[in-house]
């Protein structure tokens, strides 16, 4: 087992400087079934590798994505990326078009090296894609602008720090939203490093590498600590389906496997369940712990050959395990071991190695973070929050996400602890201070009864139902709502055999056939709503089920909750109010400022009115006063009150029913002033300057009278003031 004394410094150019000094001619990646390249080969190819994007005008800080299934190039590219000081943008195979584009978009790629079979998700790109493209598969230059050569002679020296950032990873969460994680050189070997507490890996171990490199649980575990420590990994070449990874298996016959917890699932339902049911006295005597234990033991054993029969470590994480799966696993002394952690802390914080695992617990911290459970309830469960070497830089160009993610002196464990968004207890099981796992902070649903419910307990008793695959336990606006996949053929046997349709017309057998498999169907999906709620609590209890064909998930084999939300149309309903309430607010808003533009115009009707009294006796004056004064009030009396009719007119359609009253004082004020603009263009009609001037002297009786109505009259005293005084 190497340790920091052995590598001198948290980076992967010493990581790999001590492993050629040491394992030099042991193999270190290959494909299954080929030869593997040695840790001096791969050394020496990752140097090539440097020398080529420097040619091509890459330097130190440049950013290159590598979109590729797990292969020998894929570490050789990294190596080659990260020991010259450039910063390597993993993407997740499984990205979408879209998805590549939004990242190469945000991150500004310089240079992207892709897998051949992949290089249609990115070749359609126009504005973001980058202008230099390797191909992974053999190191051709695809597109770029050669520079001059260089030749890995002419490398100048470069001494990586541990602070330099080594990766930025893209998320692919259950949350919908993709975020940019920077992990320095670091946070990334110092994980792996720690991670051997829970097991030594040394350099006779041969790994089976299957999942995504670029998901920072396959990168830490089943590369970093490999290649730390002289391993030998060897790839599929090929998606890993069933039928490529069991020749695999028999082949390597690896020490080390990693794994998600839904591959062990599908193993024990398809494999271990009906061996423990396929008659009578065998599901009889599995009732019995001490017999149980010998039919798990012997199913263990045969567990052991489907992986190569030398397994003595594979590694779980990435998503919570079965409980009932794992105390399986347990009686049969499978070698399996938890993980837990985040993209963000590269990735372990918490695990157990084979001889400690524990059934329903995650397990030990690892040594030397400060890991805590903050705003805990009265049973100690409350969100994971953790500081330490390992924890990431930020979100790469999004501060306020960061500084979102940490807590501050508000909560009781004090600032600078990166948030989970996990729930979680820390309990003494055993001799041991473990981690247990409640649920996301954001998965919980709070019951009606202010109860807290957590979403995957009761998924965890769904899925032990024969019939079930996978569920999802989500809410609608009324209650709990169980989202399954089904096995079709084995809900069509059951049904089938169920039917007892037997009419002599072949035709109305069949119609009637059918009609009764759907019945049958739609009986065992309440079936499957009985089973899980008699074995739930009252508040956990659900209200339907629903069948979904597939879900849809993340790299690490986690269903995406958020394409699921059946809440989705009240959150609309919301936005709706909110939309409604800003515009309730716009039209009130208008209307007073319309009202206080009628005070003007009435103050100003009134001035004039009173300016007409004096010289209506004046003939001469009369006329100037029938062509100009009165038409110019009247015009803008009535244009100020047509507006304020429209706002009164918005007010009414937006405001709340709550604040009608004030709605309806204001909406008075408004029509007694429209009333006065219709009086006052009637002088504009009358052709003579006494009508005029009897239509302003009820102008000013109007103003007068809605004066009255306002309870403030601030305003009115400044108008009769400005009056007299007139």
């Amino acid at each position: 087992m190497e340790t920091i004394k052995d590598l001198g410094k948290y980076t992967f150019q010493a990581m790999l400087k001590n492993s050629v000094a040491k394992f030099g001619e042991r193999p270190a990646l290959g494909i299954v079934g080929k030869e593997a390249i040695t840790y001096q080969q791969l050394n020496d190819k990752s140097l090539e590798f440097s020398a080529l994007l420097e040619t091509y005008g890459m330097k130190t800080g440049s950013k290159i994505a590598i979109l590729s299934l797990g292969r020998p190039e894929w570490g050789i590219s990294y190596f080659g990326i990260v020991n010259r000081g450039m910063i390597a943008v993993p993407l997740l195979p499984d990205f979408s078009k879209n998805e590549i584009e939004s990242i190469f978009a945000h991150c500004g790629v310089d240079a992207v090296v892709v897998e051949e079979r992949l290089y249609n998700k990115i070749k359609d790109i126009k504005k973001v894609l980058p202008k230099l493209i390797i191909k992974i598969d053999d190191f051709s230059v695809i597109s770029g602008k050669k520079g001059k050569v260089v030749k890995v002679e002419d490398l100048k020296a470069h001494e990586c720090e541990e602070d330099d950032t080594a990766s930025i990873i893209y998320t692919s969460g259950t949350t919908g939203r993709s975020k940019g994680v920077e992990l320095s050189n670091k946070s990334l070997v110092w994980n792996a490093v720690g991670g051997q507490s829970f097991h030594r890996v040394n350099k006779l171990d041969r790994c089976v590498s299957f999942l995504p490199l670029s998901h920072v649980y396959e990168f830490t575990i089943g590369f970093s600590m490999q290649i730390m420590n002289g391993s030998a990994v060897y790839y599929l070449g090929k998606p890993p389906v069933v039928s490529a990874l069991l020749p695999a298996f028999k082949l390597v016959q690896p020490t080390i496997v990693l794994s998600v917890p839904l591959i062990m699932e599908k193993i024990y339902k398809a494999k271990i369940v009906p061996a423990f049911t396929k008659n009578g006295f065998i599901k009889f005597l599995s009732k019995f712990p001490p017999t149980r234990r010998i039919l798990c033991r012997k199913a263990g054993k045969e567990l052991k050959k489907t992986f190569g029969g030398k397994l003595v470590f594979f590694g779980i994480g990435g998503s919570k395990v079965d409980p009932v799966v794992e105390k399986f696993m347990r009686l049969a002394k499978f070698p399996y071991a938890i993980g837990y952690g985040l993209t963000e802390t590269a990735p372990l914080l918490a695990g157990s190695g084979v001889k400690v695992t524990m059934p329903g617990t995650i397990g030990p911290l690892l040594p030397g973070l400060d890991l805590r459970i903050a705003n805990a309830n009265s049973k100690g469960v409350g969100e994971i929050v953790v500081k330490g070497p390992n924890v990431m830089k930020g979100y790469y160009k999004d501060p306020a996400l960061t500084e979102n993610t940490f807590t501050n002196e508000n909560d009781d464990c004090g600032p600078g602890y990166f948030k989970t968004g996990d729930l979680g207890v820390i309990k003494k099981r055993k001799g041991l201070y473990r981690l247990i796992l409640k649920g996301r902070s954001k998965n919980m649903i709070l019951g009606p009864s202010g109860e807290n419910i957590y979403p995957e307990d009761i998924e965890f008793v769904l899925n032990q139902h024969p019939f079930v695959n996978e569920s999802l336990v989500v809410e609608d606006d009324t209650s709990l709502v169980a989202l399954v996949n089904v096995d079709e053929e084995k809900v069509e046997a059951e049904a089938e055999a169920r039917s007892k349709i037997n009419i002599p017309n072949f035709k109305e057998m069949a119609e009637e056939f059918q009609k009764d498999i759907a019945y049958q169907k739609e009986k065992i999906l309440g079936e499957i709503q009985y089973f899980v709620n008699s074995r739930t609590n009252s508040s956990s209890r659900i209200g339907r089920i629903e069948q979904v064909p597939e879900f849809e998930k993340t790299a690490s084999q986690k269903i995406k909750r958020y394409l699921y939300d059946l809440r989705t149309k009240t959150r609309k309903d919301k936005k709706a109010d909110a939309r409604l309430e800003k515009e309730d607010a716009k039209a009130k808003l208008a209307l007073a400022q319309k009202n206080k533009e009628i005070e003007v115009a009435k103050t100003e009707n009134a001035d004039n009115a009173e300016s007409v009294k004096k010289v209506i006796s004046d003939p001469t004056r009369a006329q100037s006063i029938k062509r100009v004064e009165v038409p110019e009030i009247t015009k803008a009396a009535a244009k100020k009150t047509s507006s304020t009719k429209k706002a009164a007119t918005t007010a009414k359609k937006t405001s709340s029913t709550k604040k009608a009253a004030t709605t309806e004082k204001k909406t008075s004020s408004t029509k007694k002033a429209a009333t006065t603009a219709k009086k006052t263009s009637s002088t504009k009609k009358a052709g003579t300057a006494e009508k005029k001037t009897s239509s302003t002297k009820k102008a000013d009786t109007a103003a007068k009278k809605t004066s009255s109505t306002k309870k403030t009259g601030t305003s009115e005293k400044k108008t009769t003031s400005k009056s007299s005084k007139k």
